[in-house]
């Protein structure tokens, strides 16, 4: 294999449980998201744009979908001869079951990928974040610090910071002090789940550790305190933008909604950083003369006959005539029949509505489960 100086490998693993229905049949990163993509294209889109062409993407749980959506990579410039995109499954060997156990151990347990690039720098991104981020920026400034680990944080609301990994740091940004979702939190800087790690070092860390029978398995646990102890430069790189883990219904509701929002920091249509993803040719959109349709995204194959308000609706949606939706995210190929009304819902690919239905939570978030056929007070 050619030299490559940064290799990217992405955790697309996750189950997912806290999104109930639509990760039943399908890996976190692969829920549909914004009526065209899947939660990972935002994630391959920041490596294809950010010039990363070497990609490892790590599965686990229900790959199938996920496997079959990358590909060769082709959406996102990487069907290449030398790097590209390779998809990463954990594997039975003759002593052993190599299920991944965490997120360092994923890694570990794909040393061999790596050292087949002989990479300088490694970049560790999770694959069920929306964001938008220059991963070439990021590293000017890891060789700029002369660090051996590189840790993206975000300022959060300091009634939130209970909930991420926190970094505490001095004046010049190097981190004197990791805390796991710590009850009384010394800084806001949250960790972002992006790490960039000089890759010789890491492989010294990991192998030493679990040699001499260390549990190596998870970055956040493990990992960066075994950087921190040894006392090695490790450095947090401030980020300023949208970034939203979509691990819950709420949240994968709200960054949809936030997608229709003209304000907002998550805009797919800057063209100078282009969101790509696996696009089967379809028909235009058909609205008919009684379609009403406002502040809403709507996109190839769909057939609306209704009024539809803040929504998204992916390809091959059929709203029958009558039927009205509001701040609502109708993922593929969902039939609405006639005189329904629904609001604030997440309905999943495949599934049916049949005439007449209301879904409404009264503010409260509403989900159809993919093929499911939708009947009331169910």
């Amino acid at each position: 294999m050619m030299k490559t100086e940064i290799i990217a490998m992405i955790l697309a693993g996750g189950q997912g449980t806290r999104l109930g229905k639509f990760t039943k049949n399908l890996a976190k990163p692969a829920v549909p998201f914004g009526g065209k993509y899947r939660i990972i294209d935002f994630v391959l889109s920041n490596c294809a744009n950010s010039n990363m062409n070497t990609v490892g993407v790590l599965t686990q749980y229900q790959p199938l979908i996920l496997n079959t959506h990358i590909g060769i990579g082709s959406p996102w410039d990487m069907d290449r001869n030398e790097g590209g995109v390779t998809i990463l499954q954990p594997y039975a060997s003759a002593t052993e079951e190599k299920w991944f156990r965490g997120t360092a151990h994923a890694i570990y347990q794909n040393f061999s990928y790596i050292e087949d690039y002989d990479p300088d720098y490694i970049l560790v991104l999770s694959g069920d974040h929306i964001y938008k981020m220059n991963y070439e920026t990021m590293l000017d400034y890891h060789k700029e610090k002369d660090a051996a680990l590189t840790i993206a944080v975000l300022e959060v609301p300091w009634e939130e910071a209970p909930r991420f990994g926190i970094m505490n740091t001095d004046e010049e940004l190097k981190i004197e002090e990791f805390e796991e979702k710590p009850q009384n939190p010394k800084s806001n800087l949250a960790s972002m789940g992006i790490y960039i790690f000089n890759w010789k070092l890491l492989k010294k860390y990991m192998n030493d550790s679990i040699d001499e029978g260390k549990n190596m398995d998870d970055f956040g646990q493990n990992v960066i305190p075994a950087f921190l102890e040894a006392n090695e430069r490790v450095y947090a790189y401030p980020f300023q933008g949208y970034w939203k883990d979509v691990g819950t219904l709420e949240s994968l509701w709200e960054a949809n909604m936030d997608l229709l929002n003209q304000e907002s920091a998550l805009q797919i249509n800057d063209r100078s950083w282009k969101i790509y993803s696996k696009n089967p040719s379809m028909p235009p959109q058909y609205l008919s003369k009684t379609a009403d349709v406002k502040d809403s995204l709507v996109v190839e194959g769909c057939i609306v006959h209704g009024k539809i308000r803040k929504s998204i609706l992916s390809p091959k949606v059929i709203v029958g005539e009558g039927t009205e939706i509001y701040d609502s995210v109708i993922m593929e190929d969902v039939k609405i029949g006639k005189n329904c009304i629904i609001r604030k819902t997440m309905i999943g690919s495949h599934a049916v509505i049949p005439d007449n239905s209301i879904i409404d939570g009264n503010g409260e978030i509403s989900v159809v489960g993919e093929y499911e056929v939708y009947e009331e007070g169910k």
